[in-house]
């Protein structure tokens, strides 16, 4: 069956071959279910040295192995720095960053960079597809050009669509285990894209448009952002009021509706819900068009490194240390438990505060590793140091791996951002939640 017959049988029946732009945390565990699906797979990314480390098999992200990079080479999958190999794809996926710029506006520099090197590969006859989370509109303003400057017809020649990512780094369920929501500039476009990703996912939830389907996102990760910073405040208020905030969340879950569960930290971190938000806000704005609940999240969550940091000070106070000269370990710095990932990580603000208060400070984290610990200008620790020659130990990233029995049993004073001894049923006199 020929895709021009019908694009929607061609995708949901036939072998077809994805292509991937962008092998980072979202694009590479694409290509790994795209194999285990039993299709063709070429992944494309602009750093040479990254495909030539996994052409060898060694994998750069927690979620996709060396033994699964073995596994899809073996299936036949190809990793090129070359664009011209993406003409030989069906379908090609664009998964690249979308951060925010220095005054936290849209930086869509990735998107249109890899819309452009995917467009000169654009041939008759190709489903083109973003990933990247953005505004509404993105798909519409970057794909849809570059089919028109290649002479090639929406719905007639090619088929364009968004559909968001929803990896997250760490966690047991895989891109293959996770729905996908998908939307099409066209009604068309929608049906085959979400062909194609009936071929890789379980369930497929089609919207009427590619901008319903980016808000889609957006709202996913608002919804967090402002029930983050609905917890934050509230631990400060517990703080202020003698409560245990903890207590008062476990008491609250009691509750079979109505209630779900957030709870406080550091600060918000990765690579979705500091920025995602702010996507959508920018767009508001352009709209004329006041986001009163994004503004006040973002105010509370982007303050909580300085009141952890604050928090720790007044501790350090209270046991007679000035935090100019004290010694403090901060235990994590990922911005979520037991993966390597630190971007935009709160620990590494709360810590950078401290530093700036004349504190010295190590960091402990085995799962970041120490590389990556002084390329954020701090000093590793090791695991099996000894923990009692430190003023307070901060715990702010709650990673399964730590000995926090020991860390309690030998440092003068913890500081708890995580709530990872609660979580043990751990007591000790010395630890102090946030």
């Amino acid at each position: 069956m020929s895709v021009h017959d019908d694009p929607v049988a061609f995708f949901a029946h036939e072998r077809w071959t994805a292509g991937v732009v962008g092998l980072g945390y979202v694009g590479l565990p694409l290509l790994v279910t795209a194999v285990r699906a039993g299709l063709g797979a070429i992944g494309y990314d602009i750093s040479e040295e990254r495909v030539r480390d996994l052409n060898a098999g060694k994998s750069h992200i927690d979620d996709v192995s060396d033994a699964d990079l073995r596994e899809i080479l073996d299936a036949g999958a190809i990793f090129t720095s070359d664009p011209s190999r993406l003409a030989e794809a069906d379908a090609m996926f664009l998964c690249v960053p979308s951060p925010l710029g220095r005054h936290r506006q849209p930086d869509l520099t990735f998107i249109e960079s890899a819309a452009a090197t995917a467009g000169s590969a654009l041939r008759r006859g190709q489903l083109f597809v973003l990933e990247s989370t953005s505004y509404p509109g993105t798909t519409e303003d970057y794909l849809l050009p570059k089919a028109e400057e290649k002479g090639l017809a929406l719905d007639e020649d090619v088929w364009i669509a968004f559909s968001s990512e929803r990896v997250s780094p760490g966690e047991e369920l895989k891109t293959a285990d996770i729905p996908k929501v998908v939307g099409g500039i066209t009604e068309l476009s929608g049906r085959v894209a979400a062909a194609a990703y009936g071929r890789l996912v379980p369930k497929v939830h089609l919207v009427s448009s590619a901008r319903a389907a980016e808000m889609s996102k957006l709202l996913e990760n608002t919804y967090r952002a402002v029930n983050i910073g609905l917890i934050n405040e509230m631990a400060q208020l517990a703080h202020e009021l003698d409560i245990d905030i903890w207590e008062v969340i476990e008491a609250a879950k009691t509750k079979p509706f109505g209630f779900q569960a957030f709870y406080p930290g550091p600060g918000v971190g990765g690579h979705c819900i500091p920025l995602d938000p702010q996507y959508l806000a920018w767009r508001a704005r352009e709209a004329n068009f006041a986001t009163r609940f994004i503004e006040t999240a973002e105010q509370v969550n982007s303050k909580m490194p300085l009141y952890n940091a604050t928090r720790i000070s007044e501790l350090l106070n209270e046991g007679g240390h000035a935090v100019r000269g004290s010694k403090i370990l901060g235990v994590g710095i990922a911005y979520k438990p037991d993966i390597s990932d630190d971007r935009e990580s709160a620990a590494i603000y709360v810590l950078r505060e401290l530093q700036g208060r004349g504190a010295e400070v190590f960091v402990l984290d085995p799962i970041v590793g120490d590389d990556r610990i002084r390329a954020q200008g701090f000093t590793p620790f090791p695991v099996d140091g000894d923990y009692g020659q430190f003023d307070l130990v901060a715990i702010l990233t709650d990673h399964q791996v730590i000995d926090y029995e020991r860390i309690a049993s030998e440092a003068a004073i913890v500081f708890d951002a995580r709530g990872a001894y609660r979580k043990r049923g751990l007591a000790p006199g010395n630890v102090v939640q946030l």
